[in-house]
């Protein structure tokens, strides 16, 4: 994989789990990074992490303020002269049972968060520099987007939209822009604890691989679709899942 020597990038949601792990792959392989996140100390806790503030900016604030957006993309040219990749990781789920029974704010701001934020980031990113300059995006989606997922079906509906937006957004922004998506299955991180806490074995027996995934095994992925070597891959998503859509399995 080539380098990312020279290359900045901004990740979403990144002061833990799976953000905190495309961050370091990303810096591990010569890039600079704003990373964001709603809490300001843990995110300068994992700024530290990554290596202090030579090669990492924390910007805290809601993945959905339009402020926020702005004032990330805005200060990561300012640090670091550039916003050539871009990962839409953030992603909530605050609630757990069928669809029908989801309250409509919720839903609403599951959309916003899960949808709409990642269109506003990159419609920012574009505007700011990858417009002119050329650039990468890869959206943090799931396999609950991939077919029916019991008990996160409102999950599961926002990260379906936001693969067919990784569609539509790398037909509108091809050549100069590729826009593609991963598709977690059940990654061990405080986020998704409740889906094995207490039975991580029993789950991961459903896993042809007989594990659960790390941040490091979408990490890779993450960073492969952001390097030159993908640079013919747009509009795709990379389902990261230890095999476990083979089957059918939890």
């Amino acid at each position: 994989m080539n380098s990312f020597k020279d290359r900045v990038a901004i990740v979403t949601g990144a002061s833990r789990g799976i953000g905190l792990g495309i961050a370091k792959d990303l810096v591990e392989r010569g890039a600079k990074v704003c990373i964001t996140a709603r809490k300001p100390e843990p995110l300068a806790e994992a700024v530290e992490e990554l290596g202090g503030a030579s090669v990492a900016l924390g910007v805290p604030g809601k993945a959905d303020d339009d402020a926020h957006q702005q004032d990330a993309i805005a200060r990561t040219i300012e640090a670091f002269g550039s916003v050539d990749l871009l990962v839409n990781n953030t992603g909530i789920n605050p609630v757990y049972g069928p669809v029908l029974d989801v309250d409509t704010d919720a839903a609403a701001k599951i959309l916003a968060v899960n949808v709409l934020a990642p269109l506003a980031w990159t419609r920012k990113a574009r505007d700011a520099w990858m417009g002119e300059h050329g650039g990468a995006v890869v959206n943090v989606a799931s396999i609950a987007g991939l077919r029916t997922s019991p008990g996160i079906g409102m999950y599961g509906v926002s990260k379906a939209a936001l693969i067919r937006l990784t569609k539509e957004v790398a037909e509108e922004l091809a050549p100069g822009i590729r826009v593609n998506a991963v598709a977690p299955a059940v990654v061990k991180t405080k986020f998704a604890t409740a889906l094995y806490e207490d039975r991580e074995e029993e789950v991961a027996s459903a896993y042809p691989m007989k594990r659960l995934g790390v941040p490091a095994d979408i990490a890779g992925a993450v960073t492969f679709l952001l390097s030159e070597q993908a640079g013919w891959i747009t509009g795709q998503t990379l389902v990261v899942d230890g095999g476990v859509t083979l089957g059918g399995g939890l």
